[in-house]
């Protein structure tokens, strides 16, 4: 039955879902490119806010989606209060920015593509704030440092926006590696993967030896997202993204990651002196840092965004002082925040897009020029100096109250003091963009002329600023939002109540010291920037790429040491180090007394043994001739299926002739481009040396073995045994076991084999259109291909053989549930048919009749497979779990159905594609070398010459 709570998936996934449409829809035109952008959001803020009050009431709406249990692996998804005010924000001002993009962007960005990275963050953003399973949080997680990256860097052509793209990905993405383990040991304290287990699992974990590294790695995660000193450096060169994504970035979206997870992680890791000293003390550090660099900014954006820098401090040193009331102040700044800096963000883009220039020193006198553009802006900026009356001086005040009462390391005031000190800069640059940019005369040297945009630039910070104007002359229309949150990030009942009057306290005239100190550092400003350019100081971005610049020419002369390019070395390392590895593993451990006795070996087995082991010295001796070798190997092959005949294995049988055949003709086909032999290229030192490992690792190897066989030990073949045909439904344990028991590997070793095809093919093109390519169509092949190149026997027996091996191959197929056969094999049944074909009539004249499309059929086997394995969730199973039946159609004996039969339909289509896919490349190298065309029927005339019954054309 549908419930509520099963609309926090669909919330989740409506972003992802929507990110399809603007790229097809930029066709219609730019306005029904955003319209359509819009919809997704849209549909997810009306779900959102259906579940609204039950989140206001207490509620908290679970939803679970199973995937592995075992492992903990499940889609998850669970909305509280500070879900909901997270989830509110990204859709509320997503909406906002769709509509201010729709008339930022010019005609030549392609605005499709923006909206699908839009969207994409989005679905990233949504998925961090829903999840209850921290492994999809995580995923989630880097989804947001790789959208982020692409909207960073959306102007591509700019040095600066590729640049600050990589910076940002680098730094938030190492943060989310280091948050990666400390998610996995809270999980493994806690013995479970979800957050609503763990945030109520606080004191275990605190109490756990691991409590301490599980904190800092988490907070590395959050420090990098949030920008946090000495991560701090990325934020400002993300500036050279476009004004929509800015204000989306730095108001409500990836830096809030950051705060939202320790918001989130509150009840379980805060309340210690390790997290109270890290976080309050990083984030008081960065409030300061940044509220002073960013007076001395000259570029709006860059100014803006050393003060989201300073206030992402600001709510970290909130959330790290471990209180109620602390987390009240920060919940109800991230409201405040989001509006002020959202609005000055896109001021500042109207400011740039109107005049051409976002430096403060080319600006002045708009007041005048673009009275709404300034009307917003001072408004937004008020707030954002704290200025009473906006909504930013509340949570400012609430903060200073909070500072001032709390005492570090014995110390009573240095809090208090460095947070006014923070707020006092924070006023001077605020009252700095007001003053500067819209203030004094008009200018006649702008590089545009400047005037108000049209009403869809303006609206949306305009409906920010009510937002500002309403909170902070009527304070409790947010209490109840404030209160909803605060107690899902404390876990306590809370009483919120917020005004604009609280008497003459310290807050009032902490704040009144700010505002004065900060209207007079204002005043001092030219001097002071004088002195600050002159000052020497260190560069983050100078410190980082140097940083990076080293790591990389470290990792290069690493590489390059370890890793020439010669095969042979990596084979034989990786190799030696197993071997003495496993050695080792042996020595030191227990294998215990050997426990069966030894079978006696019969004859012909022995002799079958005597004549591998001579196979194999000859493909050694014979390594350089290719055919050779080749005929050697083969013979080894079919000897190893001959082996698995007499162990009782027909399936693993079957699989290795098929295998065999299919590989030894495919190389065999591509010798007709190689050189018949190969130039030794090692030393006699080098190959005694590789004899040598070789040999040992063989021995070692057959120790291993001996030693299993000889001695009891349990394996979970039993299971499938006494499984196959009760879960399953088949006899064939190989097949069922393949299909449905561990289906979810061999639907990713179809994929694994479609890749390999597919790359194939990309290299046979790539040899083309290369020098190789070049070469291959001037050589002269013709010494070398043989009178009687296509025989006629051979062209008779193939043909009829092809509709005999597509019956085997179906009867194959049909059997493999039961019987020795399946899909794979069936495949590589229909491939060996087909690569006769291509062997006895060439290349040319088998390609001109071939009507597949194999990258299709690639593409098709995947699909089928997958969609086989989603649809047993249509039956409340797990993923790839068979279902079957038994059904009687008159006068049809009783048979089975199965949907593993669906299944081995994509690994048939798979395997076959990627086999052919390989085959057809090389067929194309065959037509650059001058494969001929037979045209006439291939009769034997004596009176004319052997070649004279092909009729030839050039096919290139």
């Amino acid at each position: 039955m549908f419930s509520e709570s099963s609309l926090l998936p669909i919330i989740a996934i409506l972003p992802f879902l929507g990110a399809l449409v603007p790229g097809v829809m930029i066709r219609a035109g730019r306005t029904a490119c955003a319209s359509f952008a819009a919809v997704p959001t849209i549909l997810a803020l009306v779900l959102l806010g259906s579940l609204a009050p039950g989140v206001m009431d207490g509620t908290v709406y679970t939803a679970e989606l199973t995937w592995m249990p075992q492992l903990g692996l499940e889609a998850a998804f669970f909305l509280d209060g500070l879900g909901l005010l997270f989830a509110g924000m990204i859709l509320g001002v997503g909406l906002l920015i769709t509509l201010y993009a729709r008339f930022y962007l010019s005609g030549d960005d392609p605005m499709g593509q923006f909206y699908t990275y839009l969207l994409l963050f989005q679905g990233a953003m949504l998925g961090i704030v829903l999840s209850d399973n921290i492994l999809l949080l995580l995923v989630f997680w880097e989804l947001t440092s790789l959208s982020s990256f692409l909207l960073i860097g959306y102007w591509k052509h700019l040095p600066e926006g590729r640049q600050g793209a990589r910076m940002a990905l680098t730094v938030t993405g190492a943060g989310g590696l280091a948050m990666i383990g400390g998610m996995l040991i809270l999980g493994n304290i806690v013995g479970s993967y979800n957050l609503t287990d763990i945030l109520a699992a606080g004191e275990q974990i605190k109490a756990s030896d691991w409590y301490t590294p599980a904190v800092l790695l988490i907070l590395l995660g959050a420090f990098t997202k949030s920008a946090q000193f000495p991560f701090h450096f990325w934020l400002p060169h993300a500036m050279a993204a476009p004004t929509p994504v800015s204000a989306y970035l730095h108001s409500a979206t990836m830096v809030k990651a950051g705060v939202f997870l320790m918001a989130r992680m509150w009840p379980a890791l805060a309340g210690t002196d390790l997290w109270f000293y890290t976080v309050a003390t990083v984030g008081l550090i960065t409030m300061v840092l940044g509220a002073v660099i960013a007076l001395f900014k000259d570029d709006l954006k860059a100014l803006l965004a050393f003060s989201t820098v300073s206030h992402l401090g600001l709510l970290t040193m909130l959330l790290g002082f471990g209180t109620a009331e602390a987390a009240i102040a920060a919940v109800f700044h991230i409201i405040n925040h989001l509006t002020f800096k959202a609005a000055l963000f896109m001021t500042a883009g109207i400011i740039d897009h109107e005049t051409h220039t976002r430096d403060i020193k080319r600006l002045g006198g708009l007041a005048k020029l673009m009275p709404i553009t300034a009307t917003i802006g001072t408004i937004a900026a008020l707030s954002m100096a704290g200025i009473p009356l906006f909504n930013g001086f509340l949570s400012k005040e609430a903060m200073l109250y909070e500072a001032a009462h709390t005492t570090w390391y014995e110390n009573p005031w240095i809090v208090g003091a460095l947070s006014t000190l923070g707020a006092l800069f924070s006023v001077a640059y605020s009252l700095r963009f007001i003053f500067h940019t819209f203030g004094g005369k008009v200018r006649n040297d702008y590089p545009s002329h400047p005037h108000d945009p049209p009403l869809g630039l303006w609206a949306s910070p305009a409906i920010l600023c009510v937002l500002v104007i309403a909170i902070g002359v009527a304070p409790f229309l947010a209490d109840d939002v404030v209160r909803m949150a605060a107690q899902a990030v404390t876990g306590e009942d809370l009483e919120v109540h917020f005004a604009i009057w609280h008497g003459v306290n310290t807050a009032l005239l902490m704040s009144i010291a700010a505002i004065v100190g900060g209207a007079i550092l204002l005043a001092l400003h030219r001097p002071l920037d004088r002195a600050w350019l002159a000052t020497p100081r260190p560069e983050a971005k100078v410190i980082f790429d140097s940083v990076l610049g080293g790591i990389v020419s470290v990792m290069r002369s690493l590489t390059t040491g370890l890793h020439n390019g010669a095969i042979t070395r990596y084979l034989a390392v990786f190799v030696a180090v197993t071997t003495a590895v496993g050695v080792s593993a042996y020595f030191s451990g227990d294998a215990g007394p050997q426990t069966r006795e030894l079978l006696p070996v019969p004859p012909v087995v022995f002799i079958g043994w005597v004549l591998l082991m001579a196979a194999v010295v000859m493909v050694v001796m014979f390594h350089r001739t290719r055919f050779r070798a080749l005929v050697v190997i083969g013979i080894i092959g079919l000897m190893i299926s001959g082996g698995f005949i007499y162990l009782s294995a027909p399936d693993l049988a079957l699989t290795q002739i098929s295998v065999e055949t299919v590989t030894i003709l495919l190389l065999l086909l591509a010798l007709h481009f190689l050189p018949k032999e190969t130039h030794a290229e090692s030393s006699p030192l080098r190959r005694g040396s590789d004899a040598t490992i070789a040999i040992v690792a063989g021995l070692a190897v057959a120790g291993l073995a001996f030693a299993f066989m000889t001695r009891d030990f349990s394996t979970i073949s039993d299971f499938h045994l006494a499984n196959a045909k009760s879960g399953g439904g088949g006899t064939n344990v190989v097949n069922v076991i393949l299909v449905d028991f561990r289906g979810y590997d061999t639907y990713g070793e179809i994929i694994v084999l479609g890749i390999a095809g597919l790359a194939i093919f990309a290299l046979m093109e790539t040899l083309l259109n290369g020098p190789a390519g070049r070469r291959l169509r001037n050589a002269d092949l013709s010494a070398d291909r043989s009178m009687d190149r296509h025989p006629l026997m051979m062209v008779v027996a193939t043909r009829l053989m092809l509709p005999i091996a597509m019956m085997v191959g179906i009867y194959i197929f049909l059997r493999g549930h039961n019987e020795p056969g399946g899909g794979f094999v069936a495949g590589l049944v229909f491939s060996i048919a087909l690569l006769m074909q291509y062997m006895a009539s060439g290349f040319a004249w088998t390609t001109r009749r071939q009507k597949i499309e194999y990258h299709g059929m690639i593409g098709a086997g995947v699909l089928i497979a997958g969609l086989t394995g989603i649809g047993s969730w249509m039956a409340s199973r797990p993923f790839m779990t068979t279902s079957y039946g038994y059904f009687h159609f008159p006068p049809i004996e009783e048979f089975e159905l199965a949907t593993a039969m669906l299944f081995d339909l994509g690994v048939f289509l798979c395997v076959l594609g990627s086999v052919m896919l390989m085959l057809y490349g090389l067929s194309r190298l065959a037509r650059h070398a001058g494969e001929t065309v037979n045209e006439e029927p291939m009769e034997y005339d004596p009176s004319r010459s052997p070649d004279a019954a092909v009729v030839t054309e050039e096919v290139r």
